[in-house]
């Protein structure tokens, strides 16, 4: 027993070529003249380093184990033993593990799966058969009061009632406790009544019903929330990523476009006439109007939202106003991209959008543009584009294969997925041809064709509506061709079945749409929120806070500017005013006289008195004043602070942000100056009163008269200054000192000659008439004229320099005693006494007034006066306010839509309608 264990164990740790070491080994292993110690290695050394021993195949023997060297079995290499030991054993078992764990993963998702479609059957099946049995119920209770319409039951029908009856009767034969259970002959009645009914078309069931189930109101109630939120959604941006889908209208010019629309809105309010009158979109929202909790009817009107006409209840104006808005484009451009919004109101329409496109055209008249075709082609498709709907109108006695508005949606629309086809003019084709037509085999469109007839044949009722006229036509034309249109058939006819259809198709193209529109909602309105945040902070503002920002900033600057109108800026500017009349004064009287020399010797002379002066120059003095005062001052002054205040107005609405604001400013410069017209003649005339005893005697104290004096010295030896500064820049212009003294020269002996040949015709020594003396180009003409000047200031210069000499001399220095010989100082005394009373009065009458009125008016005209619409154009001319404006706008935009889509939630009931219409008895059952 131990022999054959240890045999089994030497079996299991050695591999099949055993290893000898000692005596066992052979004669090649003890003549190898390898190291003692490179002879013994571990059981599993296999590296190239290690000992190469003699191996052989021979049976594990005990012997062999005793011999095994005690350096042979090393503790590191025991973890290596067991990992490959246990290796495969592992790795099966791993492998197994991941099998059934997978094979029960697919399991559990299948019977899931199973689970799920068995429960969801089985409610279809319950469902099916608690409806079946309510209506049942319903049906035959009711079946005594309910007439049924005369519909012949298929033979097949009568067969498998006769054979239920006759199994009921075999059964009730049979089983006596079963009866209660049984089906009665009213029962059978009123199930045959539900399949006819079901079997008959939209238009028949509709009349039938005469009004709107549950349903039909929900699905009226989405689709006017959606309507809604599509026009938001056009309000905050035009591209096709937030855009729902609306219902475009296609078709040649003779295919009953317009005619199909005032069937579907029960007036006439389309344009009408011989040449192309649709040439412009026409986007019309039909707005359902539910009845008022009073039992009234709710009026019919339209409005045009962009035009502000208000409710509009005659249709004829509506139309008036489609035919001038339409006509206003010229015939030489014949289309405009530029769409008219058009809304009615009315409890006779559903809720749908529709957008009626010119039709199309095969040639262009002669007031028309060549391109016009192509014109048309192209705004088509720009609208006919997804997630539109196509409504492609067409003729009955037109060949479909001509119809361009089918031919325009195939481009678009290869599979017809998402186009409705209209037959119109049903009348006009045998009944045969029509069904064919409707059936749609020849050009099928998965949303299939309805027929309608819009007009009646030649049936007038002068006392009925337009849409009363051809629904009576239109119910007479299908009743009487029921073979074909009736309950035998799954034909769609009828505009009430039209109208129903579109607001299906539109409800489920929209509700479709709504997962794509709120991502690209939420992207847009976190970018907006983001924007607003980086740019703004998160502040919001409002028009009405821009304008009254706006004009806090005008009356600020106004306010600071007023420092300049104070009493001492003004009676400076008037002091400048007087003291230049003051020089001219002087000039005027004294300085072109030729006696002045003698009134520099009198004041030079001590001993002269100024009583002793001659009267003559007591004269000039009181002229000069009555000169100076009768000079029209209060005018001039009164002019000077108005133009300075006009000048204070144009810099203030200069500035920003009125220059953003150019009809504000005008219309604050405008009331200024309305304010200044009102005030500047009573003005002047105050003054003009205040300053009339000047004019005739001037009182002036030693005070007053030193003052004078040294104003005086002040303003000649400006004067002074000037008059060099203006030398020097002549001297420098004609090429120096001596070039300008030769001009002089030549200037002098000028006028010297033209003095001579003056006094000689005044003398009458020569002619009149003599020759003019050759012109001498010994100088240019402008230095000549500069010479001129330069004479005038050298005059002037020395006058200035002698009478400035004059008032430093002792005489003026005396007192106002002096004040014939030292005119220059009275002159300014008096100049600036009427400075003085001016300032006053033109303060009190003026500018008191002006202040206290502008702001005023300012509130009453930029704040008070303007209207909403007027605040917000206001505020959208500047164009950072206008910026901040839309990103705030879009944004509150964005917000809202965001949630009226989350609250659509609750009103999608997320069925879709029915491709085509169900063929069979029970089609629309599987």
């Amino acid at each position: 027993m131990y022999s054959s264990f240890r045999r089994y164990m030497s079996a299991s740790l050695l591999p099949k070529k055993i290893v000898t070491y000692g005596i066992a080994s052979s004669r090649k292993a003890t003549k190898s003249h390898r190291p003692v110690h490179r002879q013994f290695g571990t059981l599993l050394t296999s590296s190239p380093g290690s000992v190469r021993l003699r191996q052989r195949y021979a049976s594990q023997t005990p012997t062999a184990l005793r011999n095994l060297h005690v350096r042979a079995i090393s503790y590191s290499s025991i973890p290596r033993f067991v990992a490959r030991a246990f290796r495969v054993p592992i790795a099966g078992a791993a492998l197994g593990a991941g099998g059934l764990g997978y094979a029960n993963y697919k399991f559990e998702e299948l019977r899931n799966k199973s689970t799920a479609l068995l429960s969801s059957v089985q409610d279809v099946a319950a469902d099916f058969i608690g409806s079946a049995s309510d209506g049942i119920k319903s049906f035959s209770s009711r079946v005594s009061a309910v007439q049924l319409p005369d519909i012949e039951t298929p033979q097949f029908l009568k067969d498998l009632f006769a054979s239920v009856e006759n199994d009921e009767k075999s059964r009730e034969e049979n089983s006596q406790g079963e009866s209660s259970n049984r089906r009665s002959p009213g029962e059978n009645a009123a199930i045959a009544a539900l399949i006819a009914a079901t079997m008959s078309s939209p238009s028949d069931s509709i009349e039938a019903d005469g009004n709107v189930d549950s349903r039909q109101n929900q699905l009226m109630h989405l689709t006017r929330k959606l309507i809604e939120i599509r026009s938001m959604l056009l309000s905050i941006d035009q591209s096709d990523a937030l855009k729902l889908p609306s219902i475009v209208v296609i078709g040649s010019q003779s295919s009953g476009k317009s005619s199909l629309l005032e069937a579907i809105v029960g007036h006439e309010f389309l344009p009408k006439g011989n040449n192309m009158v649709t040439r412009r979109p026409i986007e019309l929202t039909l707005v359902y109007t539910p009845a008022k909790a009073d039992g009234k009817t709710p009026e019919e009107y339209g409005e045009f939202p962009a035009l502000g006409l208000g409710k509009i209840t005659n249709f004829a104006q509506i139309q008036q106003t489609l035919t001038d808005l339409n006509l206003a484009v010229p015939s030489s451009e014949a289309i405009s991209n530029d769409a008219i919004d058009l809304r009615i109101y009315s409890p006779n329409v559903p809720d749908l959008t529709l957008i009626d496109l010119p039709g199309y055209v095969q040639i262009s008249s002669m007031d028309q543009p060549e391109t016009l075709k192509e014109k048309i082609a192209s705004l088509c498709e720009r609208y006919i584009r997804e997630p539109n709907i196509i409504l492609a109108v067409c003729a009955a006695d037109v060949d479909l294969a001509n119809s361009p508005a089918l031919r325009a949606s195939r481009k678009v629309d290869p599979l017809g997925l998402r186009t409705i086809g209209v037959i119109t003019k049903m009348d006009l084709v045998p009944p045969e041809q029509g069904a064919t037509i409707l059936a749609g085999n020849r050009y099928p469109l998965h949303l299939g064709y309805v027929g309608v007839v819009t007009k009646s044949a030649g049936n007038k009722f002068s006392s009925q509506s337009t849409g009363t006229v051809a629904k009576r036509s239109e119910n007479d034309y299908f009743g009487n061709h029921r073979d074909y249109f009736g309950a035998s058939s799954s034909l769609m006819v009828g505009t009430d079945t039209l109208r129903r259809r579109l607001m299906e198709v539109l409800e489920s193209s929209m509700a479709s749409s709504l997962h794509g529109i709120t991502n690209a909602v939420q992207l847009e309105l976190e970018e907006a929120t983001y924007q607003f945040k980086v740019q703004y902070n998160d502040r919001r503002i409002t028009a009405e806070s821009y304008i009254a920002e706006t004009v806090d900033t005008l009356k600020s600057r106004f306010k600071d500017f007023t420092t300049q109108f104070r009493k001492p800026q003004v009676r400076e500017k008037l002091k400048m005013m007087l003291d230049e009349k003051v020089m001219d004064v002087l000039e005027q009287l004294y300085w072109l006289d030729k006696r002045m020399p003698e009134l520099g010797a009198l004041a030079a002379d001590s001993k002269v008195k100024p009583q002793d002066v001659e009267a003559y120059w007591r004269h000039k003095l009181e002229a000069a004043s009555s000169l100076l005062t009768k000079s029209g001052v209060g005018r001039d002054s009164t002019l000077l602070v108005a133009d300075g205040l006009r000048g204070l107005i144009d810099s203030i609405v200069s500035g920003d942000p009125f220059t953003h604001h150019p009809r504000a400013a005008e219309r604050i410069v405008q009331f200024s100056h309305v304010i200044l017209r009102e005030r500047i003649g009573v003005t002047s005339d105050q003054v003009e009163n205040c300053i009339k005893p000047f004019k005739y005697e001037v009182d002036v104290d030693e005070r007053e008269w030193e003052q004078g004096r040294e104003r005086a010295v002040e303003l000649f030896q400006t004067e002074v200054a000037m008059c060099e500064s203006k030398l020097k820049e002549i001297r420098k212009k004609v090429g120096g000192g001596r070039r300008l003294r030769s001009l002089l020269g030549y200037v002098q002996g000028l006028e010297e000659q033209a003095k001579e040949r003056r006094n000689r015709r005044l003398a009458r020594e020569e002619d009149v008439q003599e020759e003019s003396e050759p012109e001498s180009y010994r100088y240019p003409p402008g230095q000549i004229l500069d010479a001129r000047h330069a004479m005038l200031y050298s005059d002037r210069l020395s006058i200035l320099k002698l009478r400035l000499a004059a008032l430093k001399s002792r005489r003026c220095k005396a007192g106002p005693e002096s004040d014939v010989l030292c005119p220059e100082v009275f002159l300014n005394v008096v100049a600036d006494k009427l400075a003085h009373t001016s300032t006053m009065f033109i303060n009190i009458e003026l500018l008191d007034h002006f202040f206290d009125q502008l702001p005023r008016g300012i509130d009453s005209r930029l704040i008070y006066d303007l209207d909403r619409k007027e605040v917000e154009e206001f505020a959208r001319e500047n164009p950072v306010v206008k910026h901040h404006l839309d990103l705030q706008e879009r944004k509150d935009k964005l917000e809202e839509v965001m949630k009226q889509l989350n609250s659509l939630s609750t009103l999608r009931t997320d069925t879709q309608p029915a491709p085509r219409r169900q063929r069979g008895l029970f089609g629309g059952m599987f």
